[in-house]
């Protein structure tokens, strides 16, 4: 064996297991591994993940990670001690906000704002909102501020400044004081984390950045050393909320860009495999243990939104792959509130003690449960079991926790269980589809995460998506996006400006500083990229209006009347209305620098072991309860089907990382990549065929 191996090896941590994926493309070996993901400390199953797939790091050519490290602190408020030093009269915006409410029509609600109001501290200091002085910078007050934030015991600051966005002159400078006295590198500029508009939501955002700051770095820190110690000595990369990577040594200074890192790595290696299959049009539907995500993904691009609230009164506005996420994951326990109504989630039985049918002292009924007594997976298959309990221990957990306060038996409640979850997973794609001008059904739907596969065909047809398609490798597919995933960095500047007080000088300008900023980083980070690519694209509004519609841009010299046009085709496909009358707004520009890596075959992922006919590919049958009733059921192992072999529903695949569900009256056939392509039936004919 060479020093050195061609191993590109992702990670991705999720609420409940850790994935990893390594591919050499110079021997078209792959290695896989799923273990539990250790909440307390994410480097250990990160490290246990590696072992696990028998992989040395000094021999590996990259590492890349996908965590939820920073999602997990924020929700959980297990983030630093931050403090703040703003514009005088103005400590109070983090917490005035919008004047919106948890509940549009509840009459109350609360919500903790990320910094604490005793530790927001006020300066002399303003900007107008051309970016001219109104009142110098008080430098003294600024210098007393930053002591009195350390003696409160404060590990990182935000230097938040009205009208920084146009004019950063005063925050640089405030910036640059508090360095000096500042015992860490935690000190965040509002601006240079988002040059943007809206003081709520650029102060917002700077906050979650420096409250995560600390926290990943010191995770990362840990990670590397940890990684250096076993003899890997390249950068470790990180999965950003963008899509793209980015190394490990330059996003701690921008941590707020990892927040959705997760899922979006799964959008990506959706993205990827649609491409190489010939299905560009995709909404990606990732359910694991803990949560679902879905998104959209047209014409091969992820939709990216610059817009995310983690949670209420929790606007980041950093691009990020627009994926929603619902409480509704394999873990997702489900119960009978006092007024006697079937719940299932947002709270998951998560890694411990995780589903009754772990065997770690879970005794709440969840997802998983509910498929296991409905025969849809093989309890001598899962993952992750401790202590095995039987089939029977289960059923009468479910029977008593749901199915007794329903009058139903263990049977039916199971499948209630999953009618409820599969209505809320409905719900969540109709948000990312329908209400945003999209018709689900002229798009496949692209299932993953370990439970995704289980549920797609059914959540298919409730949608009237004509298409199912399962990625080779769907319970680690999150790991595959950090694989093929890109370096890429997003940039993002006000103008906020009537289009006609705007001129294609300053927008050529706008674009070209953001594109070398950008090529500037990439070339930092020391990454072998084949290739630099740039994605345009112009927030807009009509004059009066709140929202912003974000609008492509083909390329740098688009100038004004270029703009103009874009916008009222962009207003009109969404809204199907023209309104020549209205003056046009330029927001914000942005730019997208993307440093494209070498590309991997999806092929090495296929299977190399299968079965010469389709019977030789069966493990058996078993009764499994469908929409219409039981079934006898074929079982299949996915490995070892023929690629080029056709079946038809009911029947059960399975493998290693997942179980995939075929319905009655559905036929599978893989495609050369070893794709499950479905066709789902509509289910008038189902009744038919079946009746």
């Amino acid at each position: 064996m060479s020093s050195k191996s061609s191993f590109t090896v992702g990670i991705d941590v999720g609420g409940t297991f850790t994935d990893l994926l390594a591919i050499d493309p110079a021997t078209n070996e792959v290695k896989l591994a799923k273990v539990p993901t250790t909440v307390e400390n994410q480097a250990i199953g990160f490290m246990a993940a590696l072992a696990a797939a028998g992989l040395d790091p000094a021999l590996l050519q990259a590492v890349v990670h996908g965590t939820t490290t920073t999602t997990n602190a924020v929700l959980e408020r297990k983030i630093a001690k931050v403090g703040l030093i703003t514009t005088k009269g103005f400590r109070d915006v983090l917490e005035l906000g919008r004047r919106t409410r948890p509940q549009a029509y509840g009459l109350r609600g609360t919500f903790t704002p990320v910094i604490d109001r005793e530790v927001r501290l006020e300066v002399p200091e303003r900007m107008d909102a051309d970016g001219k002085v109104l009142t110098p910078l008080d430098e003294v007050a600024v210098a007393d501020a930053a002591r009195r934030l350390l003696a409160a015991g404060c590990e990182a600051v935000v230097i938040h400044f009205l009208h920084s966005y146009i004019n950063p002159a005063h925050e640089r400078r405030a910036a640059e004081i508090v360095r000096g006295l500042w015992p860490n590198a935690y000190v965040t500029a509002g601006h240079a984390i988002l040059s943007e508009y809206r003081e709520y939501e650029r102060g917002v955002t700077a906050a979650v950045n420096a409250s995560v700051q600390p926290v990943l770095d010191r995770y990362l820190s840990r990670l590397r050393t940890e990684l250096k110690a076993k003899g890997y000595d390249r950068d470790l990369l990180v999965m950003q909320g963008n899509g793209g990577t980015i190394s490990s040594q330059l996003i701690a200074e921008a941590a707020v860009n990892t927040v959705m890192s997760g899922p979006a790595s799964g959008v990506m290696a959706a993205a990827y495999t649609g491409r190489a299959s010939g299905h560009p049009n995709l909404i990606t539907y990732d359910m694991g243990g803990t949560s679902t995500d879905v998104g959209l993904i047209e014409n091969a691009v992820p939709q990216v939104s610059g817009e995310l609230e983690l949670e209420y009164a929790m606007p980041i506005h950093v691009p990020m792959v627009d994926v929603h996420t619902i409480g509704a994951g394999g873990g997702s326990i489900a119960s009978v509130d006092a007024a006697g109504m079937l719940r299932v989630g947002p709270e998951s039985a998560g890694a411990r003690p995780g589903p009754i049918c772990y065997g770690r002292g879970g005794a709440e009924p969840t997802i998983t449960d509910s498929n296991l007594v409905l025969g849809r997976l093989n309890p001598d298959k899962l993952l992750g079991v401790d202590h095995p309990v039987t089939l029977d221990h289960v059923r009468g957990l479910v029977l008593e926790k749901v199915g007794q306060r329903l009058g139903l038996d263990a049977e039916a409640a199971a499948a209630a269980i999953l009618r409820i979850a599969n209505d809320r997973m409905a719900g969540a794609v109709r948000l990312v589809s329908l209400s945003r001008g999209h018709d689900p059904r002229d798009f496949a739907l692209f299932a993953f995460g370990g439970a995704g596969p289980l549920h797609a065909t059914a959540l298919a047809r409730e949608l009237g998506i004509p298409t199912v398609l399962v990625p080779v490798r769907p319970g680690i597919t999150n790991a595959l996006g950090c694989v093929v995933a890109d370096l890429r960095h997003d940039y993002v500047r006000t103008v906020n400006k009537p289009l006609s007080a705007v001129d294609d000088a300053m927008v050529a300008r706008i674009y070209a500083e953001q594109a070398a900023e950008g090529e500037a980083t990439i070339a930092r980070e020391g990454v072998p990229v084949r290739e630099l690519r740039r994605v345009l694209s112009a927030d807009m509004q009509f004059q009066g209006q709140s929202h912003i519609l974000s609008v492509g841009v083909e390329g740098a010299d688009i100038g004004v009347a270029g703009l103009h046009k874009a916008f009222a085709a962009a207003y009109w496909r969404r809204f199907g209305i023209e309104l020549p009358e209205i003056p046009p707004v330029l927001v914000n520009l942005h730019t997208a620098v993307i440093g494209v890596r070498p590309e991997i075959s999806l092929a090495v992922l296929a299977a190399t072991d299968r079965a010469p006919t389709l019977a030789a590919a069966k493990l058996g049958s078993r009764r499994v309860w469908f929409s219409d009733g039981w079934h006898d059921t074929r079982v299949y192992a996915r490995e070892k089907l023929p690629l080029d072999a056709t079946l038809e529903g009911p029947a059960i695949l399975e493998q290693l990382d997942c179980t995939t569900v075929v319905e009655p009256g559905d036929t599978v056939r893989q495609d050369r990549l070893g794709n499950l392509l479905i066709s789902v039936s509509r289910q008038d004919t189902i009744q038919t065929s079946t009746g």
